[in-house]
């Protein structure tokens, strides 16, 4: 009786979402981070193949779950937007990251931080930007001849990918859009919120307070055109007495007149009698 032999399946590789390392060491970096990813993705969020990521575990060799790199923050242009576990770069069209940030904490190492250098420059990153918040130094590299050349100065360097400029407040990163807006951070875009609501507020309080005002103006204009017209009915009223006046005073005048006219027609009547009387064979007496 032959034995027959089978063959065992292929496991299939894993690629864990989490390499069980923290966002951040510390406050001041997550705040940094989540100021970057979300200025980032607030920059592209009407663009739907733009993918934007913060601490997102990047794979870019199928079938190798131990090459990977979480960057702080990452660009994918030509990509659509969406959620991911990871970014599995054979399952994106074989499209690099072209932009990444990190941001440094005291946890990490120059031997750690060369390595990642490495990293971005063998697997395809285009632009690479390097920010520590505790000492103000910014430092970015943007490839050339398929090398990871660094950039000098930062100050004032506008990325070719993103159109962001860089600048150092201080020791504050400054990141400005092409439409002239900063990258904030989400507590401060909360309080901008806010502002901008009470704003708002205040300018619809304001605008009801000029209708209010428009209002109260409106009627008082309307009460003086009442008044007014009142008036100019009373003077018409007036001058419709005043002529009536004028129309009794002329015909008593008249009327005056008549009488006058008519005294002195008797006036010559009764003369007239008078001298007829005078004639003589005329007796009075008798």
């Amino acid at each position: 009786m032959s034995v027959q032999h089978l063959k065992a399946p292929t496991k299939s590789i894993i690629y864990p979402d989490s390499d069980g390392k923290p966002m951040a060491d510390n406050t001041k970096q997550f705040e940094w981070i989540g100021t970057i990813a979300g200025g980032l993705q607030a920059l592209f969020a009407n663009d739907p193949n733009v993918f934007v990521a913060g601490d997102l575990l990047w794979y870019p060799v199928e079938g190798d779950n131990k090459t990977r790199i979480a960057p702080d923050a990452l660009v994918a242009f030509g990509r659509p937007q969406g959620h991911r576990g990871s970014y599995k770069q054979w399952e994106e069209g074989g499209v690099a990251p072209q932009v990444v940030f990190e941001v440094l904490s005291p946890g990490n190492t120059r031997k750690e931080m060369i390595e990642k250098l490495a990293f971005y420059e063998r697997y395809g990153v285009e632009e690479y930007y390097l920010y520590d918040p505790d000492s103000g130094r910014l430092q970015g590299w943007w490839r050339q001849g398929g090398q990871l050349i660094e950039i000098a100065p930062m100050r004032g360097w506008v990325s070719p990918r993103l159109g962001v400029r860089f600048d150092l407040e201080g020791t504050d990163l400054c990141l400005t859009t092409p439409d002239g807006r900063r990258f904030v951070s989400y507590v401060k875009s909360v309080q901008r919120a806010d502002q901008e609501a009470q704003r708002a507020e205040q300018e619809k309080h304001r605008a009801e307070q000029e209708k209010h005002r428009a209002d109260s103006a409106e009627q008082r204009i309307e009460s003086a055109e009442h008044r007014v017209e009142q008036e100019k009915h009373r003077a018409e009223q007036e001058k419709h007495r005043a002529d009536s006046a004028e129309q009794r005073i002329e015909q008593e005048r008249q009327q005056t007149e008549q009488e006058k006219q008519r005294a002195a027609a008797a006036e010559s009547e009764l003369a007239r009698l008078r001298d007829l009387l005078k004639r003589p064979g005329i007796d009075l007496a008798g």
